[in-house]
């Protein structure tokens, strides 16, 4: 803690993915947290409306626009407005403001493989990484642990559950004693539904997620279990443990956020409401804790807490992720490039919501096994994967 009347020593954030729903999160509780933190860098795709009034309001050294049209309008909106935010464009602008020596914690919030790059920038920068980005660890896990060991950064994980699983080991690291990972899933929306019913859901259902405020790929992957997939490679990665030593549970009430088992018979389990803002005041304060904005949980109006086991013929998403992760970085590559590439042709109306899981499995069987220990190789998969997709829903379309 600090002594009285001694005050913190500020520091700068950069948040890669500041108009998606974790970066949005993320500017609200650093807004509650002035002298203890300033934005450095903002970045977007090309949403230049939401970056200006980000810019206008918090006064960042840098924006960045990856695409280009974009960028230009966005420094001219700005210039007009004398604010400023230097704007700068293009994918290698992003790995520029995640490695600045003037940056100290990167959010790595930018959805999906874009933001494997950036985010390992951050981490071979020795940078404090606040990890939102699942598919960085699905797509790299081998060599981005190893950046953060050798350049001694710290990797603190944003998703609820793995910040759970982080808060529920003593210094959040793996120690002896623990028995298993309870890994919480919600449901998604159609957790009640049958598979004859979800064959013909519409992405406007999926879309409708119970409990949490998503952006669109991350609640269509919540709603395949796939999320759950990808969460249960983070966690393998993150805390160094085999996929068997880790169990999914659905839990519809999201409460309890994930729990860790020991062998003496105590579980411990971490508890919140459902708001992406109380993860991610978690990593910008620990090893404190500050406030995030969110009202604590009322127990007594939470009532019940129910939990079951998922079922995996209605998700098999879920079970391809285990066997991804047992084959090896190429076969994980290739799962998640398949499922980005399955759910934009979803939200398309191009295949049906339960193809998804049948093109993932059929990109990811004629992946390679083992993993590959070369970013290039890593990159040359996930384009080859992206292609695989790609003809296997323009064939689907021809026959």
């Amino acid at each position: 803690m600090f002594a009285t009347g001694q005050a913190p020593v500020q520091k700068s954030v950069t948040i890669l993915g500041s108009t998606g729903s974790i970066g949005v999160s993320t500017l609200a509780v650093l807004a509650l947290h002035p002298q203890r933190f300033r934005v450095f860098a903002l970045t977007a795709w090309q949403r230049v409306e939401a970056l200006r009034e980000q810019c206008l309001r918090f006064q960042p050294r840098y924006a960045v626009m990856v695409d280009a049209s974009a960028a230009e309008r966005l420094r001219q909106s700005l210039h007009e407005a004398e604010c400023p935010t230097v704007v700068l464009s293009g994918r290698q602008a992003l790995e520029q403001v995640a490695a600045d020596p003037e940056a100290d914690y990167v959010m790595a919030a930018i959805v999906g493989a874009a933001g494997l790059l950036p985010s390992l920038a951050a981490a071979r920068a020795g940078k404090r990484v606040l990890l939102a980005n699942k598919e960085a660890l699905v797509m790299s896990g081998q060599l981005f642990m190893q950046a953060v060991r050798e350049h001694g950064a710290e990797l603190l994980p944003i998703d609820s559950e793995h910040n759970a699983i982080f808060q529920c080991l003593p210094g959040g690291q793996f120690a002896a004693g623990v028995e298993r990972i309870l890994l919480t899933a919600s449901g998604g929306p159609f957790r009640t539904w049958s598979r004859e019913r979800m064959e013909q859901a519409t992405p406007r259902q999926a879309l409708a997620h119970p409990n949490w405020s998503m952006g669109p790929k991350i609640s269509i992957d919540s709603a395949t279990l796939m999320n759950k997939g990808l969460e249960v490679i983070e966690a393998c990665w993150l805390f160094s443990l085999p996929p068997a030593k880790i169990e999914v549970v659905v839990h519809p009430q999201s409460t309890i956020h994930s729990m860790v088992a020991y062998n003496d018979g105590s579980v411990l389990a971490q508890m919140g409401n459902p708001d992406m803002r109380t993860p991610i005041a978690h990593a910008l304060g620990w090893p404190e804790r500050m406030a995030s904005g969110v009202a604590a949980l009322d127990l007594i109006a939470t009532a019940r807490l129910d939990f079951e086991a998922p079922d995996l013929a209605r998700f098999p998403c879920l079970r391809l992720a285990y066997e991804a992760h047992a084959r090896g970085g190429y076969a994980t590559i290739a799962l998640n490039a398949a499922n980005e590439v399955a759910v934009a042709a979803f939200l398309n109306q191009e295949i049906p919501f339960m193809v998804i899981p049948q093109l993932i499995q059929d990109v990811m069987e004629w992946a390679d096994a083992g993993t590959p220990d070369q970013l290039e190789d890593i990159i040359i998969q996930d384009e080859a994967s992206r292609k695989a997709a790609s003809c296997w829903i323009n064939n689907k379309k021809m026959q």
